[in-house]
């Protein structure tokens, strides 16, 4: 998801609210038309050059109008299919002009195949198992592109109700011992977080989150970033709350090193998997570059 706008300012900034008026206006108009507004046409509408409109909306909600007009679509898309809707249907009515342009983009935007999200990944193989590590039950899956989860809990069982909340129609196939041999590398990761995975990852998720997670897997084994931090990287200071969210919706623990995302004052926030455990990833890895 997008960074929610900020409707308000702390200090009470009068200028701050206009320009976080003037995009939500904005907003409005792209969510409510049904075809991608141009630039120009967004522009003229708060009556500011092209480039002035450009950078004062990337500033608030910290991504670019285009961006957010995708991100836009894309949810339209999945409550349509989710619902049941057809695919053609839902493409028009995501304000897609041709299904040309959506087929381009379909798979990167959900995942996989627009009709294997509309039934929940059917006709999708994911394989996966369940091992142990000393942080607990884990557990990997895959589809054909590459890792596609890693999960780690107290209950085994817990972990592969979630997987199959995730793709509630597809194909789970047990491991066989060729699997079992990938998530022996997974628990080795786990084990010596700082080595990488070296395998291919299946990464699902929106153009921003996409964009987090790549700013996450570049900061360093025994380092640690803050979520202003990863913000100012990915260009969108203002996006803090929505880089905390993309953290949140990884799915691939310790691959995607969300664990080295701390709060501001360096003290230890939120983990899905529980923050002793991020306490334990990060005590690994800084013994390891010492």
């Amino acid at each position: 998801m997008i960074a929610p706008l900020k409707r308000c300012n702390p200090d009470g900034a009068a200028n701050h609210s206009a320009k976080a008026a003037i995009v939500a206006r904005a907003c409005r108009l792209i969510e409510q038309s049904e075809t991608e507004p141009s630039l120009a046409k967004l522009a003229a509408g708060a009556g500011l050059s092209t480039s002035h409109f450009h950078r004062l909306f990337k500033s608030v909600t910290g991504v670019t109008p285009k961006n957010y007009a995708c991100a836009h679509r894309a949810t339209r898309v999945r409550q349509g299919l989710a619902r049941g809707d057809s695919v053609t249907g839902t493409i028009y009515e995501a304000g897609f002009n041709s299904s040309g342009r959506f087929y381009e983009q379909s798979t990167r935007m959900l995942g996989m195949t627009p009709s294997q999200y509309r039934s929940g990944g059917c006709d999708e193989d994911i394989r996966f198992a369940v091992g142990q590590s000393s942080l607990g039950a884990i557990l990997v899956a895959s589809s054909r592109k590459g890792v596609a989860s890693i999960s780690l809990g107290d209950d085994p069982d817990v972990l592969v109700r979630d997987l199959q909340d995730r793709f509630p129609n597809a194909r789970l196939i047990g491991a066989d011992k060729a699997y079992e041999e990938l998530v022996a590398r997974v628990v080795g990761l786990v084990e010596t977080p700082g080595i990488g995975l070296g395998l291919p990852m299946d990464v699902r998720g929106t153009a921003f989150q996409r964009r987090v997670w790549q700013a996450l897997q570049e900061i360093p084994a025994g380092q640690t970033a803050s979520y202003a931090d990863i913000a100012r990287k990915i260009g969108a200071p203002k996006a803090v709350r929505a880089v905390a969210g993309a953290c949140a919706a990884n799915h691939l623990a310790v691959a995607i090193p969300c664990h080295r995302v701390v709060r501001n004052d360096g003290t230890l926030s939120g983990y899905a998997w529980g923050v002793e455990r991020k306490r334990a990833l990060l005590e690994r890895e800084a013994a390891e570059t010492r």
